[in-house]
Formats: C-alpha cells, sequence, structure tokens
C-alpha cells in the first residue's frame, strides 16, 4: 500500500537550484526518519540527507551548505532544496522512508543532471 512519489528532477545548469519532492501515500505505521539517496553511474548508492521525526538532520559531507532537507508531515512529504548544484550532484536521487515498526520502503527515482 505505502508508494513514495519523487518529483522535482530535471535539467540544470551548474550553479543552479532544484526542489525535489516525496510524498508518501497508503501509509499505515508513523513514519520516523525520511531522507534522499543518490546513486549516479558506477558508483553505490549514498546518503546524500536524511531527517527524523523530530527535525534532527544529516547530510553528507559533499552537500553541507549547499542542499537543505525538510519535511511536512501533515502531507507525509519530504523536500531537498538543491543549490550550487555541480556536476557532481548528478544521479538518480531516490526517496526513503522509514516507519515506525521497521519497515521501509524506496521511491522510484528521479533523475537530476547537473551540466557544466
Amino acid at each position: 500500500q505505502v508508494q513514495l512519489v519523487e518529483s522535482g528532477g530535471g535539467l540544470v545548469q551548474a550553479g543552479g537550484s532544484l526542489r525535489l519532492s516525496c510524498a508518501a501515500s497508503g501509509t499505515i505505521f508513523s513514519i520516523t526518519t525520511m531522507g534522499w539517496y543518490r546513486q549516479a553511474p558506477g558508483k553505490q548508492r549514498e546518503l546524500v540527507a536524511d531527517i527524523t521525526n523530530g527535525g534532527i538532520t544529516n547530510y553528507v559531507d559533499s552537500v553541507k551548505g549547499r542542499f537543505t532537507i525538510s519535511r511536512d508531515n501533515a502531507k507525509n512529504t519530504v523536500y531537498l532544496q538543491m543549490g550550487s548544484l555541480k556536476p557532481e550532484d548528478t544521479a538518480v536521487y531516490y526517496c526513503h522512508t522509514r516507519y515506525v515498526r521497521g519497515a521501509s520502503f524506496w521511491g522510484k527515482g528521479t533523475l537530476v543532471t547537473v551540466s557544466s
């Protein structure tokens, strides 16, 4: 029943900005942590940022100061505001949510391409 739908990916010039959104539908259990991962070709999937239900955030060092994660609990939605984008940010970005009893779910991914 739980589905995560990402939106907001696309093509942007280096130095530009994008805002990713992920809405969770069909939620049965309460969401604890929501986050964004990314995977570039030939590389392992890595955590970009996550946020707990208490609002505590965590970022990979490479995006600190450039990306901001936030959530709207009423809408079961997590956002990733990406600024000062670099070509190395190019990847498929995946939404991930974790629920109170351990279940977790992945979105299908949205492609972000940053041109130089």
